[in-house]
């Protein structure tokens, strides 16, 4: 299986996400890292396959409006961001290009 690392600034959006969630009712923000996780840990063996949007592969998480952005690197998947899809696509792309520096 292939190694999937989340980099630190993906890591702060799932926490922005635990913090959203969990504002509007205790423990769902749990849950929702939790689904994000699971979503993210099926790339070791789904790597590659989705299609590219602001030059990272895009996965669509599984049971929240988030999008999953990765790159490949030759021997890992690298998470460099994790973000709400209801955000304003302009918004999107300026993080997910900014992270690929």
């Amino acid at each position: 299986m292939r190694r999937v690392v989340v980099l630190a600034e993906a890591a702060e959006d799932l926490e922005e996400a635990r913090e959203f969630y969990d504002a509007r009712e205790a423990g769902v923000g749990d849950y929702c890292v939790t689904a994000l996780l699971a979503d993210i840990e099926s790339l070791a063996l789904h790597h590659g396959i989705h299609r590219r949007h602001y030059g990272c592969f895009r996965m669509l998480a599984s049971r929240f409006p988030f999008g999953i952005y990765y790159l490949e690197a030759e021997h890992e998947t690298r998470v460099v961001a994790v973000l709400d899809l209801r955000r304003n696509p302009s918004w999107i792309r300026q993080k997910v290009t900014r992270r690929q520096d």
